[in-house]
């Protein structure tokens, strides 16, 4: 027996649920198997505001000096 398929309502409601509480786009293509594109597209039908980027700051350190 296959599983009933999902609505898109349903769809939608998971991803925004799993948004709010802080998967990112990229932890949501992971899980579901769609594309970034539709997953963002998706949150936005759902009427969710997006985050801003994340991840490691690029900003440079300032080099310290190893003379003496």
């Amino acid at each position: 027996l296959r599983k009933p398929k999902k609505t898109r309502e349903q769809t939608l409601y998971e991803l925004r649920n799993a948004y709010e509480r802080g998967a990112s786009i990229r932890n949501l293509v992971a899980t579901t198997g769609k594309s970034y594109g539709s997953i963002h597209s998706m949150l936005l039908q759902a009427g969710i505001t997006l985050r801003g980027r994340g991840g490691p700051n690029h900003t440079s350190a300032p080099r310290q000096s190893t003379r003496a």
